[in-house]
């Protein structure tokens, strides 16, 4: 049995901020602490665990990654080897809290919350331009962050941030121009916290920040801010298995008609109801919609666009297209799209780069590729990735293609 990369491990460095030397450094913390007898791991150690070269470490290092973690060895991705002992939950007096693992996210959130600025929100006072201005500089950050890669511990910074903004509004004075500004910015605030919630598995709380977002975005009477609010509640019918509505949605914000100077919106619009269509049974309205997505792309020009579309890029419109075509049950159109996309993507969207990985591995295997679909899931490069929804598509590939016959 060939080795098999461990993506859950490598999905909790990422969780949890850690780099491989990092969590050396605290297996061996923890160890001292906890065992009363050091260690010796070393970033060597983590990075064999994450290839799959060691599938079930010594006790020594499995005690202290279940207490940094709060995770049993299996759910941390080791496979145990039948000679194996049962490791314990925990060598402490009472089994591993709960806590434990919130309070490093806790941690993790403090340090982006540091990094991003999103504590720099005046609470009292009035508010000026120069605020707006320093508001609108940390959108970017949050939204380059999440684009990057992925949701994670964003979702609590950028919750906690929306918490500072809608204070600042009950507690500031300002003019009505700043009002609008502000109501903006908390649209923008909670639809970046929404993807980032959905992109945790966290459905009902991305649902309840989507409509934030199109409430503020009402309140500051900004149509841009309204159509994507309305997309983003579009793609959240789509996910609940609700493509029709999905596809109205879509349908009236395209409609509107303050999106004839918007093309990079549009084009996103038609990609997105593309894929409604393949799942309602359209395939041409499907084939017509990927053309109007790419006309409108043609003609927009990427200055000047916002920070939230940085992600809409030829690479991002062919995955789209991939997605639409997998929907309408062409495999292997999909496939070559996907390929195309991944050529086209640019480094800095590391967990683009995983999710159309994963899918191309999907894709291969729903054609009966089980050799190739293993060799793409193991090349999935999901280190620094916060996105357990590709983490979970992941594992659920390679489950998959050990059932069939493939490799792990």
């Amino acid at each position: 049995m060939g080795k098999q990369r461990n993506g859950r491990l490598e999905a909790l460095l990422a969780e949890y901020g850690y780099s491989h030397q990092q969590l050396a450094d605290e297996v061996n913390r923890v160890a001292a602490e906890v065992l009363g007898e050091p260690t010796q791991c070393t970033d060597r150690h983590v990075r064999r665990w994450i290839a799959g070269e060691v599938q079930w470490p010594w006790s020594r290092y499995l005690l202290p990654l279940q207490e940094i973690f709060g995770r049993s060895p299996e759910t941390m991705g080791f496979t145990p080897r039948k000679s194996s002992r049962p490791v314990p939950l925990s060598v402490r007096s009472a089994p591993v809290k709960e806590s434990t693992p919130v309070q490093r996210r806790t941690f993790i959130a403090g340090a982006l919350v540091a990094a991003l600025g999103t504590h720099q929100t005046p609470q009292h006072g009035r508010l000026g331009s120069s605020d707006i201005d320093r508001v609108r500089t940390t959108i970017t950050r949050l939204d380059a962050h999440f684009n990057g890669l992925g949701g994670g511990a964003l979702v609590d910074v950028a919750t906690d941030y929306l918490r500072r903004l809608h204070h600042a509004l009950d507690h500031c004075s300002y003019g009505e121009r700043i009002e609008r500004a502000m109501h903006r910015a908390v649209a923008d605030v909670a639809a970046c916290a929404g993807w980032s919630a959905h992109d945790c598995g966290q459905y009902e709380r991305a649902a309840q920040l989507r409509n934030q977002a199109l409430q503020a975005a009402l309140l500051a009477r900004d149509p841009v801010a309204v159509t994507r609010a309305w997309s983003d509640l579009a793609a959240q019918a789509e996910h609940a298995g609700r493509p029709g509505e999905a596809a109205r949605i879509n349908r009236a914000a395209l409609s509107e008609r303050h999106l004839r100077g918007q093309p990079l919106i549009a084009a996103l619009l038609h990609a997105r109801l593309a894929d409604c269509l393949a799942q309602t049974g359209d395939p041409q309205g499907m084939g017509r919609q990927l053309a109007a997505a790419e006309r409108e792309y043609d003609r927009a020009s990427p200055a000047g666009a916002p920070s939230w579309l940085a992600f809409l890029n030829p690479a991002e419109l062919s995955g789209l297209g991939a997605i639409a075509h997998q929907s309408a049950g062409q495999l292997r159109r999909a496939e070559q799209q996907v390929g195309q996309t991944l050529g086209l993507l640019p480094d800095r969207f590391s967990r683009n780069r995983a999710y159309y990985t994963t899918l191309l591995a999907e894709l291969q295997l729903a054609q009966g590729d089980t050799q190739r679909a293993a060799d793409t899931a193991a090349g999935v490069q999901s280190a620094g990735i916060a996105s357990s929804r590709i983490v979970v598509r992941l594992d659920q590939v390679i489950a998959a293609g050990q059932s069939q016959g493939g490799h792990p």
